[in-house]
């Protein structure tokens, strides 16, 4: 495995598609999980440009990666139309999120585990739920860390993990 210098540092400045982001790497906390957030958030980026880590959105859930769609002045709407969630994710926190949330696309990533026991806690929290956006399961394989070079971009795309949409 290769690991990019910029991701030896506590505080990791990284880019994507034009943009940046500064990652914090805290003390008790495990390497993949806020570099999953990083890629959850290139990987979705293109779709919500204006997504952002680690802010608190007035929820009583805080969400890795989140964005808010813009009304017409550039002020964000009440409801976030993308939540990202990198590794532990319990399930009442998901039933409460996806029935407030019915329009926000939800994404959890993992990192080199296999979805389909996943897949088939989410289908159950997501039956007889109404739903209008998406809800994706991403497996970040470990070789994912090498799709950040020493200049922290990161070169991510949909073929580099496994990907299900429910």
């Amino acid at each position: 495995m290769t690991v990019s210098q910029v991701l030896t540092r506590k505080r990791w400045m990284l880019k994507a598609h034009d943009q940046h982001i500064v990652v914090v790497h805290g003390p008790r906390e495990r390497f993949v999980h806020p570099l999953m957030k990083a890629l959850i958030w290139a990987l979705y980026l293109p779709d919500y440009p204006n997504s952002t880590i680690e802010v608190r959105i007035g929820d009583r859930y805080k969400p890795d990666v989140v964005a808010f769609a813009l009304d017409p002045l550039n002020h964000a709407t009440d409801a976030p139309v993308f939540w990202g969630e990198a590794g532990q994710v319990g399930r009442q926190k998901f039933e409460s999120l996806v029935r407030r949330y019915p329009d926000t696309h939800f994404v959890i990533g993992k990192w080199e585990t296999r979805l389909r026991p996943y897949e088939e806690i989410v289908r159950k929290v997501l039956s007889g739920v109404r739903r209008n956006a998406p809800f994706d399961l991403i497996n970040f394989p470990e070789s994912s860390v090498n799709t950040i070079d020493d200049d922290g971009v990161i070169h991510i795309t949909h073929d580099d993990v496994e990907w299900l949409r429910l």
